[in-house]
């Protein structure tokens, strides 16, 4: 029997191991609970993405100047609306492979940290009358989120890479 095992290991097949179970609750029903939670949640999302796109124009529309108050909010609503986007595309990924990918993570935080550094940049262009401590700890925001964006780059290079080495 050690034999057997050995060689389908060498040869690289897939065995399949029967599940105990050990719940109360079958395992296809607490599935079938996750992937409805899932799916609701989806749903929320969706709705939330409509509303903040809505408020977005909304806000668009009122800002006053347009140019360049209305602009950076314009910006800044896009990238939130992206991020909730892009989580609602890991909640519906997690249907289709079963479970979260990591990638997607690294690239909501990348846009999250963009988008606080746009919004730094922006208050620190539109207002000039900020103390020497508050400039500086903008600039130091700044800084500190765009080592943010590198390191999460570096992560998703390294993520990319460890899946192209499978």
């Amino acid at each position: 029997m050690g034999d057997v095992t050995l060689t389908m290991a060498l040869e690289n097949k897939p065995q399949k191991v029967a599940r105990i179970e050990t719940s109360f609750l079958p395992l296809r029903y607490v599935d079938l609970i996750e992937d409805i939670f899932h799916a609701a949640l989806a749903v929320v999302l969706f709705g939330i993405s409509v509303g903040a796109f809505y408020q977005s124009m909304m806000r668009l529309i009122r800002t006053e100047p347009f140019f360049p108050n209305g602009m950076i909010q314009g910006v800044n609503d896009v990238l939130f609306i992206v991020i909730i986007l892009e989580i609602l595309r890991t909640v519906i990924s997690r249907f289709t492979d079963g479970v979260y990918q990591l990638d997607k993570f690294l690239i909501i935080g990348v846009i999250a940290a963009v988008r606080h550094i746009l919004t730094v940049g922006a208050s620190l262009t539109l207002e000039s009358s900020k103390s020497d401590t508050a400039f500086n700890r903008a600039v130091f925001e700044m800084g500190l989120n765009s080592l943010i964006v590198v390191a999460l780059v570096f992560a998703i290079f390294l993520s990319k890479s460890a899946h192209r080495n499978r």
